[in-house]
């Protein structure tokens, strides 16, 4: 490949001087390289003359293909490279409770199945703080309602119900559904998400005020803390998988939506561990619970 890279070099700059100069060869490395690619081709490629280094029509005819072959060659030493970058790539994620017990699991353990080498940082938190170690470079990427961020790039991933959950005993367990009318004056515990949430929308948007009494950032918290009666709450059905709180789980009217998205700053400056986990999260979507 280092022929056709030299040939190269001596149509661009028209010298086989230059050419060598720039490729870092003696002159008579090139000349011997061109004259070895054209005995093995059987073509005279080159003429020269005081006037510098041209194509013969041999070679005028030959180089389209030559010319392919290089950028071919080219491209596959840039996949490479970025393979090659996987082998030592550690790829950090801003993500929720819900996404770190419920998709990142397998999503990591089958990913470093095609990649062994590469890391996991997860860095947990809210809509707010997820924001910001995007934008100061904390982490490459994170999990985040697109309509709690401003100034990234966003890639809706799934939309899922969240859900009141109420204390065994309390006077509307045996329904089959809620009214967000119902509870608004129940001590309400708040899964604090930032300057977004779901459900804080969803009461203002019935013109009610909840009756927050506590705040929290974990969401097992806060079903421990509905379980002992201090309170009622809203949380992602994502979150409820797989749980054994003595608590009751009722769909809400009107329904509260969860949109999840991918955000991250700009995807030509990702790094290439986390573009590739990227996609390969993205081709699996409809596994995700």
């Amino acid at each position: 490949m280092n022929r056709y890279l030299a040939l190269q070099k001596i149509i661009e700059l028209n010298s086989f001087t230059k050419a060598a100069e720039a490729l870092g060869y003696t002159q008579s490395a090139i000349s011997q390289m061109i004259a070895s690619l054209e005995e093995e081709l059987s073509i005279k490629l080159l003429y020269r003359s005081r006037i510098g280094a041209k194509l013969t029509k041999e070679g005028e005819d030959l180089y389209p293909f030559i010319e392919r072959t290089i950028l071919q060659y080219l491209t596959m030493q840039e996949k490479v490279n970025e393979i090659k970058g996987l082998d030592s790539g550690i790829i950090r994620i801003g993500t929720i409770s819900s996404i770190t017990c419920h998709w990142l699991p397998n999503l990591m353990k089958d990913f470093q199945v095609l990649y062994p080498n590469v890391q996991f940082v997860l860095h947990q938190g809210d809509y707010s703080s997820i924001q910001e170690w995007i934008k100061i470079g904390a982490v490459d990427f994170g999990f985040i309602s697109p309509f709690a961020v401003t100034g990234l790039e966003t890639i809706p991933i799934k939309e899922g119900r969240m859900l009141a959950i109420l204390p065994e005993n309390h006077r509307c367990a045996s329904q089959n559904v809620i009214y967000l009318k119902e509870i608004v004056k129940d001590p309400f515990i708040l899964l604090e998400e930032g300057v977004y949430s779901e459900p804080l929308e969803a009461f203002f948007s019935l013109r009610l005020e909840p009756n927050i009494k506590y705040r929290l950032h974990d969401d097992y918290a806060i079903m421990t803390m509905v379980e002992a009666g201090l309170g009622i709450s809203i949380l992602a059905e994502l979150v409820l998988c797989r749980t054994n709180y003595n608590i009751v789980l009722l769909p809400i009217e009107p329904p509260i939506n969860r949109t999840l998205a991918i955000g991250y700053k700009d995807k030509n400056s990702l790094p290439i561990a986390s573009k590739y986990f990227i996609e390969y999260l993205l081709s699996n979507i409809d596994k995700l619970p």
